[in-house]
């Protein structure tokens, strides 16, 4: 199974990313595809934010020829704050973003769900 290490989050302007530092990592990662998180609502069902990550799914396909996958991420950022609370964390999550975390998690969810194709 795959593993994953948080990076920095990219900020975003008025819901653009940084594309010149996006491009900059996928240059030296060079991954066959994109996992992107699916924010869905406790219940299962979509909200807006999930159109927002469909249309950044899709930006990254267009930009880089590669596919995308979405992954359902409910509870990850929960179960990141989880983990740096266990390790004696700052509570200032705020300040302390714990989004790399939960991006590792989602990212291994997606491994683990995966086909082996090793």
């Amino acid at each position: 199974m795959g593993t994953a290490s948080p990076l920095a989050p990219i900020a975003a302007k008025d819901g653009i990313p940084d594309w010149t530092i996006i491009e900059k990592l996928v240059s030296e990662w060079k991954p066959d595809g994109f996992v992107v998180g699916l924010p869905l609502n406790m219940d299962g069902t979509a909200n807006d934010m999930c159109a927002r990550a469909t249309k950044f799914a899709k930006r990254l396909q267009g930009r880089f020829n590669k596919p995308y996958f979405m992954m359902d991420e409910r509870l990850s950022s929960h179960e990141a704050k989880g983990f740096v609370i266990e390790r004696g964390g700052s509570r200032d999550f705020g300040e302390n973003s714990v989004d790399g975390i939960a991006a590792s998690l989602i990212l291994e969810s997606w491994f683990a769900q995966s086909p082996n194709d090793e």
